[in-house]
């Protein structure tokens, strides 16, 4: 190879962050079997790096590192308590540093560990059966 063959692979160097990135995001709802039990998708990422998409509820409190990922846009934050339904359509997310809100309607990705088990949140009582840890997210 010469100089100005290696010159011109040069631009494609700029693609590898993209080829880097977490598959496609993943569906709340293929975290779930039908039962709400954990799906085996869940399962097999269980403590991995995963991407979802969905919307960011109000967050409970300003200046936090939580918030709420919902499937469809919520002017709300849905709060959930031990013994009720968990729904599928909803996940905690805990940020690596104090989030910037972002708009109810506005679309999101968040990357993040994935984590399954019952957990009820220290400071908001929030509970929760799946969450996301040490994430990040951005919008689409």
């Amino acid at each position: 190879m010469n100089r100005r063959q290696a010159l011109g692979l040069l631009p494609l160097f700029a693609l590898l962050p993209c080829l880097a990135r977490a598959d496609a995001p993943v569906r709340m709802r293929d975290l779930y079997n039908k039962d709400l039990g954990f799906s085996n998708l869940a399962l097999a990422n269980e403590g991995q790096r995963i991407a979802v998409s969905g919307f960011m509820a109000p967050p409970l409190k300003a200046e936090s590192v939580f918030f709420v990922l919902t499937k469809k846009p919520m002017a709300v934050c849905p709060f959930c308590e031990p013994g009720t339904p968990w729904p599928d359509d909803l996940l905690a997310i805990y940020a690596k540093r104090v989030i910037e809100v972002a708009p109810f309607n506005v679309p999101i990705v968040v990357e993040g560990v994935l984590e399954l088990g019952d957990y009820v949140d220290p400071e908001f009582g929030f509970y929760s059966k799946v969450r996301i840890t040490d994430a990040s997210y951005s919008r689409v």
